[in-house]
């Protein structure tokens, strides 16, 4: 029975996001274990009087101190750029490579000498916890790609797949050619392009593969992923035992939906969140 696009479309969700999508506590707290000693080791300047000479010292008797620095200015990698009216430098907090005095210049400068002998902060560990925390906040973009793929993943191994024997993550389009001795030249542009499929479902007839994605909110990537993977599905249609079938769902389509429903005409391996809970992998997979 053909599907109507407005009825289909009105069944995307806001937001597929789960608990641990705001912010990863275990990955937050994991982090600042890895430097809690260091942490209580730089918890004596707080408050200190002489906290040039006192973290100098520090630094020479516990030069392991110096990993923390970076992150107390919200920064992950470990060597930070800095310019100034005398020039360019690189200070490397991995591992000691320049003076004491310098480190400890980058300290006064940058605002960390401030910050902790005017107890602006009362506990680095707590500061740090914050700073993790928002930083990980950031990574919620990357989690989303995420959770779109965990769960079509769920609901493939609910219509009774298992990963690594009948359904495969992560496959570029070579893998799938040598596995089962298919020519998929038609979707390689003859070998030229080489793409990676989210999932491939085997059975004893087909070989499925397929594309995930999850918009939240609208943007021009939408319009062009909806092209391609039109032009995707016809190529794939070409090729004999190959099915190309696209999961995807958000309430950013609507403002892409002209060229959603171009793709959802032609194509007719296109589902939603609501196709699956209503089990079209188990009429799908066969």
């Amino acid at each position: 029975m053909k599907r109507e696009f407005l009825k289909w479309l009105s069944t995307f969700r806001d937001s597929i996001a789960t608990y641990s999508y705001y912010v990863d506590f275990e990955k937050v707290f994991g982090n600042v274990d890895l430097i809690k000693v260091e942490l209580n080791i730089l918890n004596s300047l707080i408050g200190s009087k002489n906290i040039k000479e006192e973290f100098e010292l520090i630094v020479y008797k516990y030069p392991e101190t110096l990993k923390c620095i970076p992150i107390l200015l919200a920064v992950r990698q470990s060597e930070i750029s800095i310019t100034d009216e005398s020039g360019s430098f690189n200070f490397n907090f991995s591992t000691q490579t320049r003076s004491i005095s310098e480190y400890s210049n980058f300290m006064e400068k940058s605002g960390l000498f401030d910050l902790l002998s005017n107890h602006l902060v009362n506990n680095l560990i707590d500061y740090v916890t914050g700073i993790e925390t928002g930083l990980d906040s950031n990574g919620r973009k990357n989690r989303g790609g995420h959770l779109m793929e965990d769960l079509v993943e769920s609901y493939i191994q609910k219509a009774g797949f298992v990963k690594d024997k009948n359904y495969f993550k992560e496959m570029y389009i070579h893998e799938i050619s040598s596995k089962w001795g298919i020519d998929l030249s038609a979707i390689s542009n003859q070998g030229k392009m080489e793409k990676r499929f989210d999932f491939v479902v085997k059975t004893d007839k087909m070989i499925y593969a397929i594309e995930t994605n999850f918009y939240g909110s609208g943007g021009s990537k939408l319009n062009e992923t909806a092209r391609s993977y039109k032009t995707l599905s016809s190529e794939a249609d070409t090729i004999n035992g190959f099915t190309f079938v696209w999961f995807t769902d958000g309430k950013g389509w609507i403002s892409a939906k002209n060229n959603l429903e171009e793709t959802f005409d032609v194509m007719e391996n296109i589902y939603c969140i609501k196709d699956m809970e209503n089990g079209v992998m188990r009429e799908l997979f066969k």
